[in-house]
């Protein structure tokens, strides 16, 4: 008898050793999952952070390239604006063509010496007029 106890309690230590050996396994995985858990709202936090600053980042590009062309629209706008008419009243080319001056080769030094005839008021009123066409500068 004396030998099946001891054969019982050998059998029952080597049960209590090998589900030690199980609680062991499973206090390891618990505190693993613990720390995962743990780590689990600073990951996400994170992916939101990267989330919302590429949101912010890809909302900031669209706006550089919108206002890009549109600056891009204003300058070619720019060189194609005419600055106010370019056509002179008949009366002003009869005069002009009078004393040698086309309206296609408008010289300062030309005009002047086309308008050497009239009076001072005059000159000022046909150059005012050639200002305004945008034929004199």
């Amino acid at each position: 008898m004396e030998i099946e106890m001891k054969d019982e309690l050998g059998s029952t230590v080597e049960r209590l050793a090998a589900a030690a050996g199980l609680l062991e396994q499973a206090v390891e995985r618990l505190a693993q999952r613990q720390n995962d858990f743990a780590l689990m709202p600073r990951l996400r936090l994170a992916g939101i952070v990267a989330t919302v600053e590429g949101r912010r980042e890809a909302e900031l590009e669209e706006k550089l390239a919108a206002a890009e062309a549109q600056i891009a629209e204003l300058k070619a706008a720019a060189s194609v604006v005419t600055h106010g008419r370019k056509t002179l009243p008949v009366a002003m080319v009869n005069l002009l063509a009078k004393q040698g001056v086309t309206v296609d080769s408008m010289e300062a030094g030309a005009v002047d010496a086309a308008l050497v005839s009239l009076s001072v008021e005059q000159r000022i009123a046909v150059k005012a007029q050639l200002m305004r066409a945008g034929l004199l500068g």
